[in-house]
């Protein structure tokens, strides 16, 4: 049972709708009569969560045992769904179980042995005496530790626990179930086992070269939820140090879900990349990625905006990746806030954080216009206020449609990495996999509810996979 007492940052947090992310089953005690049931249901219904399955657990007499289910807006509204079940006359909240915590306890990933040891035979060639040849042929040929070894399907999941989600700086500790996430994500839909490393330090000397001494043991390094600027550092470093692939999800995976539904979404509504003008909230780890991206697509007008208000070349203050993104968008050199340049914008990109923007900001874009609202837990804009200006909606909520999530492309990209046994990452692999993702979404299928595909089309890792590997040797890598 959760200790609903003391409610942590996150539980204040709303979803814009009932969330299976808050869903909670709630043990009552009801008085046995006709209607206890229908008034539970009721009850459930009338505080704005929604049912999902209501189960009688034993029949004693005067009292039922039921066990209530329901997806919640957030963890306040949990706590307001028991106390009004708790008020109908007879009835008792016996327990309260938050069913996202269940689903967690004890960790969600384990190590399961590939070769089996039965008897002594099996003993002797696993580990000694016979592992030592195996050990002298690596030595003698060092290619062959990937195929005698984990190596060339093993990821490392990295991260300092810096940027936590849309939480911030947690921890390493708080980070775990994240990386643990990512890890059953790599192995649920590429069949790519990751495993969590989650560093107690946030120094980036120290990031460096802990990833550069655990390295021998993967065949790639998955970079995740490490703040910005520091990420930049991070990456460039291992990238020129290590000779297997190093990719930071939370920027490249991003940048090309991002371009595969901007290329649908624009086919949608009749508008080409290179006239579209784009406003980009946000130039953190991913809104450095997605511009950088776009460019590479072909954009040609991209005005970006941060908390200090709207970049352009000249700016007082921008430093290192900030900069760069300056002298390469804004050739008008507007300035002002987020608000000041959304008029006339064919596109909005949020990858900052909620609640930015008015449904008068939405209204003042360009007709036809495109709304990615992609900040997590709650969006840039509310996306039914969204809806009501802009052609095509979309967010990075796993509860709602065209939902631009990064899960759509690391499993894809690392399974290709992988297999074409890459020793980097580059632009056109990137471009090569969004390529790849927007075409999931044929013209005949494509709607204002569709620019993106389901996380579960079982052809999208093969597609990205194939596409990464062909980038790879295409370019010699």
């Amino acid at each position: 049972m959760v200790d609903f007492t003391n409610p942590s940052p996150a539980s204040t947090l709303l979803a814009a709708e009932p969330s299976p992310g808050f869903s909670v089953t709630l043990r009552v005690s009801v008085p046995n009569t006709a209607t206890a049931t229908g008034d539970l249901v009721a009850t459930v219904t009338a505080s704005q969560a929604v049912l999902t399955a209501l189960d009688v657990v034993e029949s004693l007499g005067d009292y039922l045992t039921v066990d209530v289910s329901c997806d919640a807006l957030g963890a306040e509204h949990m706590r307001l769904v028991a106390s009004r079940l708790e008020s109908l006359p007879g009835v008792e909240v016996r327990n309260v179980s938050d069913r996202t915590f269940l689903s967690h306890l004890g960790g969600k990933i384990s190590v399961s042995a590939r070769a089996p040891i039965a008897h002594r035979d099996d003993l002797a060639r696993i580990y000694t005496p016979g592992v030592a040849r195996v050990c002298e042929a690596i030595y003698r040929h060092p290619d062959d530790v990937y195929n005698l070894t984990m190596k060339r399907n093993t990821v490392a999941v990295v991260t300092d626990g810096s940027a936590v989600l849309g939480l911030g700086n947690l921890g390493a500790e708080a980070a775990l179930p994240v990386m643990e996430g990512k890890a059953v994500l790599f192995k649920r839909f590429a069949d790519v086992d990751a495993w969590p490393v989650c560093l107690a330090t946030q120094d980036v000397d120290e990031i460096v070269r802990t990833v550069e001494i655990i390295a021998p043991a993967y065949g790639g390094i998955n970079l995740e939820d490490i703040a910005a600027p520091r990420c930049f550092e991070i990456e460039q470093r291992l990238r020129a140090s290590l000779d297997i692939p190093v990719f930071h999800d939370d920027q490249h995976g991003t940048a090309i879900a991002v371009l595969a539904a901007l290329w649908n979404a624009l086919a949608l509504v009749g508008k080409r990349l290179e006239d579209a003008r784009i406003v980009v909230s946000g130039v953190g780890a991913a809104g450095t990625a997605v511009i950088h991206l776009l460019l590479a697509a072909g954009a040609t007008d991209i005005v970006a905006s941060d908390r200090d208000g709207v970049l352009y070349d000249g700016k007082a203050g921008l430093i290192g990746p900030c900069q760069e993104v300056a002298l390469r968008t804004n050739s008008r050199r507007l300035t002002g806030r987020l608000a000041d340049i959304m008029p006339g914008a064919d596109v909005f990109i949020g990858v900052s954080v909620g609640d930015l923007l008015g449904e008068h900001d939405v209204a003042a874009m360009a007709p036809d216009s495109i709304v990615f609202a992609l900040a997590n837990p709650r969006p840039e804009v509310d996306l039914r206020v969204a809806r009501r200006h802009a052609a095509v909606v979309a967010s990075g909520r796993s509860d709602d449609i065209n939902q631009i999530n990064n899960v759509l492309v690391f499993p894809g990209f690392f399974r290709g990495l992988l297999d074409a046994r890459c020793r980097r990452v580059t632009t056109s692999m990137e471009l090569a996999a969004a390529r790849a993702l927007a075409s999931m979404v044929t013209p005949e299928r494509r709607s204002a509810s569709y620019i993106i595909p389901n996380v579960f089309d079982p052809n999208v890792v093969p597609a990205i996979a194939r596409t990464v590997t062909e980038a790879a040797r295409a370019e010699a890598v």
